[in-house]
């Protein structure tokens, strides 16, 4: 995948994260891969720019950072994913077969939770399945991966909205009749959040958000 894929991660103030993350990257793909934070704040400990990483800075706003990670590649292919997510050991086969398909459409990767939060976060996983396979709502934790050409065609992140970007993105895509495909392998996240503010009350939260949301970017996407 060398010169056609490029991974961007943007980074949110005190994001620690991509401790794991980015040495994972370096030592598994030879992707080009774009950290996007914001001017000052910068981690103290980020490796600096080299042949194979660039740091971009940008405003404030995961969409504003996510585009502007954009900008500063030039690899046919886009993978954006988040600082806390962890890959599955067979990740970069199943997203190399992906892309030797050369799919039309977003990609998406199956959601998994790690053994930082209850228990009942694996709910929460089946959830997600049946909202990315069958209601064809994956979300931006799920490893959007994309041609340029359809990032472009769909305007890129809305840097307008305060959250849901990809939510947003995912309708746009819908309705301009862009498949949205699983790549067939998983990537985990941190369920540190359910563990925090509990996990009926986050999932009752997110399911309200999801409900709210689509129903303002079903509307936005239909009058573009």
């Amino acid at each position: 995948m060398t010169n056609l894929l490029a991974i961007v991660i943007p980074l949110g103030p005190g994001e620690l994260d991509w401790r794991e993350l980015l040495p994972s990257l370096l030592s598994s793909t030879s992707a080009e891969l774009t950290v996007v934070h914001t001017l000052g704040a910068a981690p103290a400990d980020l490796p600096p720019a080299q042949e194979r990483l660039n740091r971009v800075v940008s405003r404030q706003g995961r969409a504003a950072q996510m585009n502007a990670g954009v900008a500063a590649t030039t690899a046919p292919w886009l993978w954006f994913l988040h600082a806390d997510s962890r890959l599955s050991t067979d990740a970069f086969g199943r997203l190399a077969q992906y892309l030797a398909g050369s799919p039309v459409g977003i990609g998406y990767f199956d959601l998994r939770f790690l053994d930082d939060g209850p228990s009942l976060v694996r709910l929460n996983e089946w959830g997600a399945r049946f909202r990315s396979r069958w209601l064809h709502l994956p979300f931006g934790d799920q490893g959007f991966v994309m041609h340029r050409d359809t990032y472009s065609a769909l305007g890129g992140f809305d840097e307008s909205l305060p959250s849901g970007e990809d939510h947003a993105l995912v309708w746009r895509a819908r309705h301009n009749q862009v498949p949205l495909l699983p790549v067939g392998a998983e990537i985990w996240t941190s369920a540190r959040k359910y563990r925090r503010q509990g996990w009926l009350g986050t999932t009752l939260s997110h399911l309200a958000a999801t409900l709210v949301q689509a129903r303002r970017f079903a509307r936005a996407a239909a009058s573009r």
